[in-house]
């Protein structure tokens, strides 16, 4: 008996996750798998931002906290926002959540009727299209290939927006190419939007700390952008905090007011501990961010020179997280001779299997003809992944 509503039945499970499950499952097994699948950084969440975390459970903030987060928690938002980014928001323009995952479906649910169109630039993290979907909408792809660094062009964005677009959701620095989108590439998607007034962009900066080439831009810098951006943040990249669950919005008042009603009915506030952490994190120290950024500053550096050495892969150089998203349809039709790789999806499991390193095809993203691999790992793991990686390719015929 299935009794599954078609809304659930319309959605795609996470490659990303179900990637990283496979990668544990033959580690269990006792097999020496490389996992180059994950999106979480490799480092320990900074020491004053723990020391913040047993100060709140000792202080007994143990009850339900507000729907949009602690008064504390958002004007620390606000004061980052003022101090690292120029933009002047109020707390009642802050809503907090658990993960910045939950951040973006939120937007895209308090936005979206049945329906209503929602541009995602290709390649995309996995769960955008979905989101859309979960909405009812329809997502509307944009591909942009390694070719323009992964970055869609104002004359694409022009001819995706119809009267049914609702919304544009722009990642930078991208999940799952690392590319970042710079102001006079932004002036020129925003020259395109200010002749669409309906059309809101959802502005995902998960990755903003993690940039190679200086200051991280935002849309919602432009002054006939701000009322019309939703920006997506939280500490889970930079502060190495994936587990603690907080993300937050800032945008106009009407749209943060609408998704503090609809979390209000199906998740309430954020844990109440992670949420004074998360305070330490954007008040304290931000030394650590700098730290873990140079690091994967050299990595990248590492992963890109040793990746252009593998016959077959087309790389280019990402400039911020911390993603390599190699073209590899070169493969495309060879064998090992009990494997066909067919599609990058299948490439991705031949590495697993054979070479025993995780890494995601590129079907879920948007760019069938990429598989994305990331380097939030140690520089020996990366130079023994590629070399494993290089040996199996090989035998690719």
């Amino acid at each position: 008996m299935n009794q599954l509503s078609d809304r659930l039945n319309s959605l795609s499970p996470s490659a990303t996750l179900a990637m990283s499950q496979k990668s544990n499952e033959l580690k269990a097994q006792g097999v020496d798998v490389i996992n180059l699948s994950v999106g979480e950084p490799d480092f320990n969440t900074p020491d004053h931002i723990k020391e913040a975390a047993k100060k709140a459970i000792d202080d007994n903030f143990s009850r339900y906290s507000p729907v949009p987060g602690y008064p504390a928690l958002r004007n620390a938002i606000v004061e980052k926002l003022k101090k690292e980014n120029g933009l002047e928001y109020t707390a009642a323009q802050i809503s907090c959540a658990n993960g910045a995952k939950q951040s973006v479906c939120n937007a895209v649910l308090v936005l979206v009727n049945p329906g209503d169109e929602v541009i995602v630039p290709a390649p995309y993290w996995v769960s955008y299209p979905e989101m859309v979907k979960l909405a009812e909408g329809t997502p509307v792809i944009i591909p942009a290939g390694i070719e323009q660094d992964f970055k869609i062009t104002p004359a694409q964005l022009e001819a995706a927006i119809t009267p049914k677009t609702k919304a544009l959701i722009l990642c930078s620095p991208s999940n799952p190419t690392g590319s970042v989108y710079t102001h006079e590439e932004l002036a020129g998607l925003v020259a395109v939007l200010a002749k669409h007034p309906q059309v809101v962009v959802i502005a995902d900066e998960i990755y903003e700390h993690i940039n190679y080439i200086g200051k991280h831009q935002s849309i919602a810098q432009f002054p006939e952008m701000k009322e019309r951006t939703v920006i997506v943040n939280g500490v889970s990249k930079a502060y190495a905090m994936t587990g603690w669950r907080i993300g937050f919005i800032a945008g106009p008042e009407w749209l943060v007011k609408a998704c503090n009603k609809l979390q209000g009915q199906y998740t309430s506030g954020p844990c109440s501990v992670s949420q004074k952490a998360a305070e330490a994190a954007y008040t304290g120290s931000q030394a650590p961010v700098e730290e873990m950024r140079k690091a994967f500053e050299r990595r990248r550096d590492l992963i890109v020179k040793l990746a252009k050495e593998v016959p077959g892969f087309e790389v280019n150089v990402p400039q911020g997280a911390f993603y390599l998203f190699p073209k590899c349809d070169s493969f495309f039709g060879k064998s090992d001779g009990e494997r066909r790789i067919t599609n990058s999806d299948d490439l991705a499991m031949y590495l697993l299997e054979v070479a025993h390193v995780a890494c995601v095809g590129g079907t879920s993203f948007g760019a069938p003809e990429c598989i994305r691999m990331s380097y939030a790992t140690s520089d020996e793991n990366i130079v023994e992944a590629i070399h494993r990686i290089k040996e199996a390719l090989a035998k690719l015929k």
